[in-house]
């Protein structure tokens, strides 16, 4: 089985307007995360969804799945202090119905645009790999600064790729990671592939898309919002 761990438990700490974090606000009346959830729920390959998500956005969520014909959903699991403890906390939740040869696909609530090209990637070449990153080449010269104000050395561009979510992994390789990483070790994760590698497993770098971009800042919300042909609006939460 493939199991999507949609990742929305961030309070948009970088980007809210008002209380509501940037994944509940909409879209010619749709939640972001409603439009990213589509995306998966349609595609073949995809036989369950799993859910990080404050418990307080539960109902919100699954009414918005209800008028969104959502029919793989499996189930919540909790936030944790760091991105890559709610993840760690959605593969717990998984851990009863999930086999450790099954994979699990890991994205961004906030990435609404991912195709399904991307998708099937995912899914694919894990017969000789333990998992796969979507990726962007970079195109700006890169430098090191060890004190943020200061070059310190040059980076070679043609070596270095910006990642993308969703990435996939081997369940159970994946979820032996987890169980024996230390919360301070999760907290300072940058990337959800970054423990799978640092312990041993082989990540294919797959082609990316610069349409599958992170809703991180005002600017990202409206450059989707004129994607989608609508206009700013806000979710009125109490």
């Amino acid at each position: 089985m493939n199991h999507l761990l949609c990742v929305s438990g961030g309070v948009g700490s970088r980007m809210t307007i008002g209380n509501v974090p940037k994944q509940y606000l909409t879209v010619k009346g749709k939640p972001v995360i409603a439009y990213t959830l589509e995306r998966f729920d349609s595609h073949r390959d995809i036989d369950a969804i799993w859910i990080v998500a404050d418990e307080k956005w539960h109902d919100f969520i699954e009414e918005w799945m209800i008028k969104c014909g959502i029919r793989k959903f499996r189930g919540f699991a909790k936030p944790g202090d760091s991105r890559q403890e709610s993840v760690r906390n959605g593969l717990i939740a998984m851990r009863e119905c999930a086999a450790d040869r099954d994979i699990v696909i890991v994205h961004d609530a906030v990435r609404p645009r991912t195709s399904d090209e991307i998708i099937t990637e995912c899914v694919s070449g894990f017969d000789a790999y333990d998992g796969v990153m979507p990726s962007l080449p970079v195109t700006d010269t890169c430098y090191l600064s060890f004190d943020g104000k200061t070059i310190g050395r040059q980076l070679p561009r043609d070596q270095i790729v910006a990642g993308q979510t969703p990435e996939s992994y081997f369940f159970g390789k994946y979820y032996e990671a987890h169980m024996k990483a230390s919360s301070e070790y999760l907290a300072g994760c940058r990337g959800s592939s970054q423990i799978a590698f640092e312990n041993g497993m082989k990540i294919r770098i797959a082609p990316g898309s610069r349409d599958n971009f992170k809703i991180t800042t005002k600017e990202d919300f409206v450059r989707f919002a004129k994607i989608c042909g609508g206009v700013e609006e806000t979710v009125k939460f109490d």
